[in-house]
């Protein structure tokens, strides 16, 4: 039900990773994510740790959802020296292609422990149903 957009975005975030690069609004780094049906919904959960829900943006247009987040440096006092960081900063951004099948309208957001989980439930169009078959007046119409 979900498709990646750009097949070379996984070589980029493991070229940034290597090269220790951030983000930027123009060109953002791939945020981690695990994608899974749950019942009648899509779950997609995203690594954001260290990243402030106001720095979160969600978007959805037709079938296109964009996440993008942004970690910034944490406030250190005038007299803190750096010796070493690796942690992530910069922009995050990840855009999906979802299928026809799921009900945008409907998307729920949730922010727990570093983790963004967006519950996606499938349209009710798209669901398995079974047809019922009418009255003797709807048989005599099959039979000729």
């Amino acid at each position: 039900m979900l498709m990646r957009t750009d097949p070379f975005r996984e070589m980029d975030r493991i070229v940034q990773q290597l090269s220790g690069t951030a983000g930027t609004w123009s060109k953002p780094s791939v945020m981690p994510m695990d994608a899974y049906r749950e019942g009648d919904t899509y779950v997609i959960a995203f690594d954001l740790p260290g990243v402030s829900t106001e720095a979160i943006d969600i978007d959805v247009e037709r079938n296109m959802l964009t996440v993008k987040a942004e970690r910034r440096p944490a406030a250190k006092g005038d007299t803190a020296q750096m010796e070493l960081s690796e942690r992530p900063l910069g922009v995050f951004s990840r855009q999906l292609v979802l299928a026809d099948t799921l009900d945008t309208e409907r998307i729920e957001a949730d922010y727990d422990a570093g983790v963004l989980t967006l519950r996606i439930p499938i349209a009710e169009r798209a669901k398995p149903r079974k047809i019922a078959i009418g009255g003797e007046s709807h048989r005599k119409q099959i039979s000729g």
